[in-house]
């Protein structure tokens, strides 16, 4: 035989060996190559529950692959998003859920996966402030808190009859609140640095979006000192009517009010 011919052949049969033996010891090296999918589900379920979250997902995506249809694939990608959200990957775990919507639109349980859409977007905004608590809150995006908002409000408006709807009304009367002192803290930066346009174009903004947050108060305040700093005298009178009539007894009018908690510190 040729010597360039019996090389080839030798090349191969080295490859074919290769091929071979990775699918031999490749197998046997994955124990559950011969779970059931009720098998792989219960394993993954006992990895979560205990704190396992890397293993969990692992055993679901197996399962999904290997048993594409059914409830328990289908079980297996919210449980996903799940462990994702638990694991603190937002990204992975917003990309599930959207993933499992898009997929089964008319699931039974699809409303979970609008409240998770919520959970995730609310936690990580807190989480967030909370890691940056120096932080000059002039800096810190609320996206998080917008979106946790939209994601909790399409909830209550396409499933008015969920279980998770009462809880994420309640969520979304905090984040209205949240958003309005973000507004707040913004208009009140303004004014320290002697921007009045600016901070009562803010103020005016808050009182406008969020009219029932309590956060308003203040923000009725900043407009009136924005307003009179400016010289704007008839919008000075107009304003503190206003304020004057919602807030008669407010202590920012004899300087006694005292700054409040960290409004991302008000869920508990």
């Amino acid at each position: 035989m040729h010597i360039k011919s019996l090389k080839l052949l030798v090349l191969a049969m080295a490859a074919s060996l290769t091929l071979s033996g990775c699918g031999a010891f490749g197998d046997k090296g994955d124990e559950t190559r011969t779970w059931s999918a009720s098998k792989l589900y219960a394993e993954a379920k006992d990895e979560m529950a205990n704190g396992g979250y890397e293993k969990a997902i692992q055993y679901f995506e197996k399962l999904e692959s290997r048993f594409p249809f059914g409830t328990y694939a289908q079980q297996a990608q919210m449980d996903t998003a799940y462990a994702y959200y638990k694991q603190g990957d937002q990204v992975q775990a917003l990309a599930a859920v959207e993933r499992f919507i898009k997929l089964h639109p008319n699931h039974s349980h699809v409303d979970y996966m609008y409240y998770l859409r919520g959970l995730i977007n609310f936690n990580d905004q807190l989480g967030l402030l909370n890691f940056l608590a120096n932080q000059d809150i002039t800096e810190r995006d609320p996206k998080a808190s917008r979106d946790a908002f939209d994601a909790f409000k399409q909830l209550a408006t396409q499933f008015p009859d969920s279980q998770y709807t009462p809880d994420a009304i309640s969520r979304m009367k905090y984040l209205v609140n949240a958003l309005a002192q973000y507004d707040v803290h913004v208009a009140r930066y303004y004014v320290r640095r002697g921007a009045y346009l600016a901070a009562a174009n803010r103020a005016q903004a808050a009182i406008t979006e969020y009219p029932d947050a309590p956060a308003i108060e203040e923000a009725m305040f900043l407009l009136v000192k924005s307003y009179d700093a400016m010289g704007m005298t008839e919008l000075r009178d107009d304003a503190n009517r206003v304020f004057l009539k919602n807030f008669p007894n407010s202590a920012y009018l004899t300087g006694t009010a005292k700054n409040k908690s960290a409004w991302w510190k008000f869920w508990s």
